[in-house]
């Protein structure tokens, strides 16, 4: 019988004891965990990975561990060994998968060099849909800025970005999407929003149409925003999701470990920007020798007998005008940002043809 299906005859004699002693029962398969286990951690060691496991059901084992050694343990296990203790309590779905790495594209060399924004939404409460305006630090990933906000206007989020630039100070240049409220239009990409932060000399730039790698830092807070906390239950209202958007942005910033920065916090990477929140904008001026021009209410201005357009964005502010090594290019400037450049001859050409 052993030959023909093709086992020991020690095993099959184990079979054929276990049914005479036991019956059909005996057949069943056995527990195959050892009866002694001198080296498995003891049950005082356990229950701290276990209740932090419990705490944070997103984090693995190299953040756990992490937290553990951050937290002044001197002897914390091996991340293998945790992983065993969360398998052993049910706390690891076998059928999941990894996530997959995330791409490094780029990275900027300190903090405050750059800053990402972005909504978040909208997300369903049961008073109404609200929106989360994340801003995230480029440099150390620290979030500077999780509100929520009953919409995108700019009303909303000037006055959150104001709030964080009180705090942290401005950043040298922000980038962001190209929806509202800081740029819908492909050829006019500069909203009253983006206009207040050029005021306050922070260069502006928008992601790729359709490329949301260009905002990868934010777009993986939103992954974990979403999983961590968004996920777990339902929300009252705007009141009700701050109050949680507050705990959660701490914990993400102090006592998180995170992947990319070497299971460091991001908090040990950030510093407050040198450059304070000027509670009055500085004044539009330009330098000797530049054309200036105030934008009229349709977005455009006279120069040298031509009409252009620059922007409604821009309406009522002045704007400069200086020439480029190429004749009748020009750079139109404003507070020290070019926002275009115009083509004198192309400008012509084309009025000519409109006129014929």
């Amino acid at each position: 019988m052993c030959q023909r299906y093709g086992i020991s005859r020690k095993t099959g004699y184990k079979w054929l004891g276990r049914y005479g002693q036991q019956g059909a029962q005996g057949l069943a398969d056995h527990s195959r965990r050892p009866k002694h286990s001198p080296n498995q951690l003891p049950q005082a060691t356990e229950q701290p990975l276990v209740r932090l496991r419990e705490s944070y059901p997103r984090w693995g084992a190299r953040k756990i561990r992490r937290l553990l050694k951050n937290q002044g343990q001197t002897q914390v296990p091996a991340c293998s060994t945790i992983t065993a203790v969360f398998h052993r309590h049910g706390l690891i779905d076998s059928n999941s998968q990894a996530a997959k790495p995330n791409w490094q594209r780029f990275e900027r060399e300190v903090p405050n060099s750059l800053w990402q924004m972005d909504f978040k939404g909208p997300l369903p409460t049961v008073g109404g849909p609200a929106h989360a305006l994340t801003v995230l630090d480029d440099h150390s990933r620290f979030s500077l800025c999780l509100k929520a906000l009953p919409n995108q206007k700019r009303e909303s989020v000037q006055k959150a970005l104001t709030e964080t630039f009180r705090r942290y100070g401005l950043p040298n240049s922000m980038l962001m999407d190209n929806g509202p409220p800081w740029g819908n239009d492909p050829v006019y990409v500069y909203t009253r929003l983006t206009v207040w932060l050029l005021q306050l000399r922070i260069s502006v730039s928008h992601s790729r149409p359709y490329h949301p790698q260009t905002m990868g830092k934010d777009e993986r807070f939103h992954g974990t925003l979403s999983r961590e906390l968004l996920a777990k239950r339902q929300w009252q209202d705007i009141p009700d999701l701050q109050g949680a958007f507050d705990p959660f942005r701490h914990q993400y910033n102090f006592i998180r470990p995170h992947d990319a920065l070497g299971l460091e916090v991001p908090a040990s990477r950030y510093q407050v920007s040198l450059r304070s929140f000027p509670e009055s904008l500085p004044p539009v001026e330009y330098d000797p020798g530049v054309a200036v021009r105030k934008v009229q209410q349709k977005g455009e201005i006279s120069f040298k007998g031509k009409t252009l357009k620059i922007g409604q964005a821009f309406s009522g502010y002045p704007v400069g005008l200086k020439p480029t090594s190429t004749d009748g290019i020009f750079d139109v400037v404003f507070c020290h940002h070019t926002i275009r450049q115009i083509n004198l001859e192309r400008a012509f050409r084309l009025r000519i043809s409109v006129l014929q």
